[in-house]
């Protein structure tokens, strides 16, 4: 690991970038403290989804889920995958990786940094209670939450490995879909025509999916993740490399507590019915399914992006989270869990 490099801070909160080496260079791993932070309280990952980076979940000046959920008392990691954000190297037309990189080897090198990392921070500040504090349930345990595709990985990551579904406490997603079924003129549109037709053209053409400069994205995509995920999109949840069946693995899977988010006006990138669809494939043993809806009580029919960048979301939807998670070490106080 590089050293951490200090990137500001608010009164109740500070920001770090972590780097961990990963093949020829280094994932980044924001890092979000709060002013007094507990590292034997479980810990969120939180990961992006396509043609984007961590900084759907935090910005400088403090604003997103993330710094909430920091100012709150968690502290908070927000993973660029391979390429994307301020992770090295970046997307080139020489860069190979795809989905099932993040599925097998990042998402599983991420979660083992963050447990050695609050487990070493332990040592240091409990001495000679660490034994205590390394067997308690939140010592060994981080919480996934995840955007769009990003909730597809995670659960993949999941559904593969058994001692994830151990380390993981829970897993959280905002309009995430594995499949669109769907069907309207702006589908068509998004999804058949640009994404399957023209997005795997462009990509031949550049070597990547430069979303960021054709203003489709915040970043870009890498030729293997997008012919990827646009088979998982319209066909079988298997592994492009080894041919693992995800979905046969989900239905075995020892899943943790999970929550699901949907958009009322998230008409296609993650519509509430393929959002469900989802849930059913994946065969929760407990989870809920959120709509945020007027209807429901909520200050806007929220969409695909704006449920985790609108300004009002710190003062509709996210408390709701933060108590969420609240809850998780509320049981274990009560020796619930």
């Amino acid at each position: 690991m590089l050293t951490p490099h200090s990137l500001g801070a608010t009164p109740a909160l500070s920001q770090s970038s972590l780097y961990v080496p990963y093949r020829n260079g280094f994932l980044h791993l924001r890092q979000l403290l709060p002013a007094a932070a507990d590292f034997s309280k479980t810990p969120i990952l939180m990961l992006h989804g396509a043609m984007s980076n961590g900084r759907v979940f935090y910005s400088q000046q403090g604003r997103g889920l993330g710094c909430f959920l920091a100012k709150a008392g968690f502290i908070v990691y927000v993973l660029d995958t391979a390429g994307r954000g301020l992770s090295v190297p970046k997307i080139s037309r020489d860069f190979t990786l795809g989905q099932g990189e993040v599925i097998r080897e990042q998402l599983p090198l991420v979660q083992q940094f963050i447990l050695d990392l609050h487990q070493q921070h332990c040592q240091g500040a409990h001495g000679a209670a660490v034994h205590q504090v390394q067997h308690s349930v939140a010592a060994r345990q981080v919480h996934w939450c995840a955007h769009s595709w990003g909730g597809v990985l995670m659960a993949s990551s999941l559904a593969r490995y058994p001692a994830l579904q151990q380390s993981v406490r829970s897993l959280l997603t905002f309009g995430s879909k594995r499949t669109i079924r769907v069907k309207s003129v702006k589908k068509w549109l998004m999804v058949d025509l640009f994404w399957n037709r023209l997005a795997p053209g462009l990509a031949l053409g550049q070597g990547y999916l430069a979303a960021d400069k054709l203003g489709v994205g915040m970043d870009n995509e890498s030729r293997a993740s997008l012919t990827q995920s646009i088979d998982w999109v319209r066909g079988d949840w298997r592994d492009h490399d080894d041919g693992f069946d995800y979905a046969r693995a989900a239905m075995q899977a020892h899943w943790p507590k999970a929550w699901f988010i949907a958009g009322q006006n998230d008409t296609v990138l993650g519509h509430p019915e393929d959002v469900a669809d989802m849930v059913r494939e994946c065969g929760f043993t407990e989870v809920k399914l959120t709509l945020l809806a007027k209807a429901n009580g909520f200050k806007h029919d929220y969409g695909h992006g704006d449920m985790l960048t609108h300004l009002d979301a710190e003062a509709d939807h996210f408390p709701l989270i933060r108590d969420w998670y609240l809850g998780f070490d509320l049981r274990v106080l009560k020796g619930e869990a």
